[in-house]
């Protein structure tokens, strides 16, 4: 997993590498993000049917973490609207966060008494790939997630 904090790279590809991609605004309220991953699934949901892609569950469920908690850190720590861009290639998926907050977020050290603040770490631990860049206001954070199981099941 590739981990970039400053916008050192670039996680854009050439565009014709993504068969699907859309954009959603998110007004940043508590519904948002039940909205995000409503608008994930269904995402997920036509690539599969409309582009035959192998979608496994287990993408489904990790994509949708993903979401909830890129999501819910933008609600708590950004103020105003949280905008998310789904993209998807014939075997990944890419979810991109931009929020206005320039900190750029870290994973913390393993504490078993910690209760909360466990995104970052969830996140790194299911993503293929993390980009995390600042932008001239806030920052943006792409996660990439595998379509199929390791075993090729879907």
């Amino acid at each position: 997993m590739d981990s970039h904090g400053d916008g050192d790279s670039d996680p854009q590809p050439p565009p014709d590498r993504y068969l699907m991609r859309a954009d959603y605004a998110l007004d940043g309220d508590g519904g948002c993000i039940a909205a995000a991953r409503h608008h994930t699934t269904a995402f997920l949901d036509r690539a599969r049917t409309e582009h035959r892609l192998p979608v496994s569950q287990r993408a489904r469920d990790l994509a949708e973490l993903v979401v909830s908690e890129l999501v819910t850190n933008a609600c708590k720590y950004a103020p105003g609207p949280v905008l998310m861009e789904l993209r998807i290639s014939t075997s990944s998926v890419d979810i991109v966060v931009r929020d206005s907050d320039p900190v750029v977020p870290a994973a913390r050290a393993a504490d078993p008494g910690r209760i909360g603040q466990h995104g970052m770490e969830i996140i790194k631990a299911v993503a293929e790939e993390l980009f995390i860049e600042r932008e001239p206001v806030g920052k943006r954070i792409t996660a990439r997630l595998t379509l199929a199981d390791a075993a090729g099941l879907t």
